[in-house]
């Protein structure tokens, strides 16, 4: 094989750092940007928090709103394929909340026309709504609310403070209360725990376990009612002693002695031989049970609450409605002048790092600029497709998906759905994901198209309006659906009807 010497001149795209840091900043939620923005504060010694916004057109952000080529989007489409695609299903993030108005930044005026829904089957994105309507006190923080809820442990070691205990029943109360799960049940048998303090000390065991005897029936005695059960048969009876001793309660102490799944499936017939008393008591019994707690520790279990701040807000403006950026939730930044005047005469060694420095600082300003400016253009072209939503509400949704935005804003399917996910806007309906606005086409006997997300609606007056002793069936509801003029196949419906975590018609029943 002969050895040889040939020059060749090709093309690629290179995935720039700069590239890179702008797709990352995209994808980020609110607090997730906070957290980058801080992190970049103590790396960057060139960058410094300001009152005001720095200066677009010093980093040539002025054409912002221009039309993007058709090169720059095939390039964009090869860095969306080389970034990861799994930070573009990352989950809602949530911030801490602001009780002043937002600070509008930047705003369009809709001109409040209404745009036929075009023939389009594509599927889109079907993220359900997330709402957040705060109607508290302007004085009371969102935040310090969440964070000022009292545990059920707190809650039962106040109780056991009025009671009369030796210091060995006490300290066994104590044991048994910090041994509760976060349902209030306690998961472990006496023995068990009896046996795991004591160790090999069977004498010892068995002294600890007549102990936590004691302690058990107290703790049973405490509020929430159900507190200290074993199973869920025993938290239901635990909470009928305090009920009147009717014959429907009887009922009901008879039917938690018996096995879940039968009061589960409603099986009436069996429960009534089982239980012994008739059919009218069990079915009054099954009410009885229904109105009960069957995990009382839940108020008390200091989950993580999900303070949403909108990126964007709309609100109404005339005819049409006002689009805008929270200026909350953007970082002022700009570059540190005393740092940068200084570097401009420093001639001696480590200027280039500090030059780099300084260089990194401007680009992470302006892809944070544009960052916005991207989320406000694709906000704008949202309202502007779904002005019906805006009016009347969900159930005048369009069906809308990615492709339509980004041919009309002239940017790839992947960036939109970057700008989508853990972003949202402020409506006079609530808050909403960004993403809830993307619904599939279902087909409509005029020829038309109706969203996902106003069948989904549809689906849920429909449920809520039907009558309780006799339920809408998936097949009822799909037949009511087609005399509306929507085409939507019994198994959607029964999709749709899990996703609004709407029971089945034999669980809706009322007996």
């Amino acid at each position: 094989m002969k050895q040889g010497l040939s020059l060749r001149v090709s093309q690629h795209l290179a995935l720039t750092p700069q590239l890179q840091q702008s797709i990352r900043l995209l994808q980020l939620s609110t607090l997730e940007l906070s957290q980058e923005v801080e992190q970049m504060l103590d790396e960057n010694p060139f960058l410094e928090i300001t009152e005001e916004a720095a200066s677009r057109e010093e980093f040539g952000l002025a054409e912002a709103d221009a039309p993007v080529s058709q090169d720059v989007r095939d390039f964009e489409y090869s860095a969306s394929e080389s970034a990861a695609s799994s930070a573009d299903d990352k989950a809602s993030a949530s911030s801490e909340a602001e009780s002043s108005e937002p600070k509008l930044e930047e705003s369009w005026e809709g001109d409040g026309t209404v745009e036929s829904a075009p023939d389009d089957s594509e599927w889109g994105s079907d993220a359900p709504a997330r709402k957040n309507n705060n109607d508290d006190s302007e004085d009371v923080d969102a935040t310090e609310l969440a964070r000022s809820q009292e545990s059920l442990q707190d809650h039962l070691h106040r109780q056991s403070l009025g009671l009369r205990l030796s210091d060995e029943d006490r300290a066994a109360l104590h044991f048994l209360i910090e041994s509760l799960n976060d349902d209030g049940y306690l998961e472990d048998t006496l023995t068990s725990l009896a046996a795991g303090l004591a160790g090999d000390d069977l004498e010892q065991a068995e002294e600890l376990e007549q102990h936590f005897s004691i302690a058990l029936k107290l703790l049973q005695h405490m509020e929430p009612a159900g507190v200290g059960a074993r199973n869920l048969g025993e938290c239901l009876s635990l909470q009928l002693l305090d009920c009147k001793n009717t014959e429907d309660v009887r009922a009901a102490m008879a039917i938690c002695l018996q096995p879940m799944e039968l009061l589960a499936k409603r099986d009436v017939k069996r429960l009534t031989l089982l239980c012994g008393f008739p059919e009218a008591a069990i079915k009054l019994a099954i009410g009885v049970i229904g109105r009960l707690d069957p995990k009382p520790g839940r108020r008390f279990v200091n989950v993580e609450r999900n303070v949403v701040v909108p990126d964007v807000l709309v609100v109404k403006s005339g005819r049409g409605f006002k689009v805008s950026l929270n200026g909350e939730v953007m970082p002022k930044l700009r570059v540190h002048d005393i740092y940068a005047n200084a570097l401009k005469q420093h001639k001696g060694q480590g200027g280039a790092a500090l030059q780099q420095r300084l260089q990194e600082a401007r680009w992470f300003i302006k892809n944070i600029q544009q960052r916005f400016d991207t989320i406000l253009r694709v906000s704008t072209a949202i309202v502007e497709r779904q002005k019906n939503f805006f009016m009347h509400g969900e159930l005048a949704m369009r069906p809308l998906v990615l492709r339509e935005i980004a041919d009309e804003l002239g940017l790839h399917e992947s960036t939109i759905s970057r700008v989508t996910t853990a972003k949202y806007m402020s409506t006079p309906y609530g808050t909403f994901e960004l993403k809830y606005f993307f619904g599939s086409a279902l087909g409509t006997e005029s020829g038309g198209n109706a969203s996902s997300t106003a069948v989904r609606a549809l689906i849920k007056q429909f449920v809520a309006s039907e009558s309780l002793v006799k339920p809408l069936s998936d097949n009822q509801i799909s037949e009511m659906l087609k005399e509306q003029g929507i085409e939507c196949a019994r198994r959607t419906v029964a999709k749709y009807r899990e996703a609004l975590r709407i029971a089945p018609a034999n669980l809706r029943k009322t007996l």
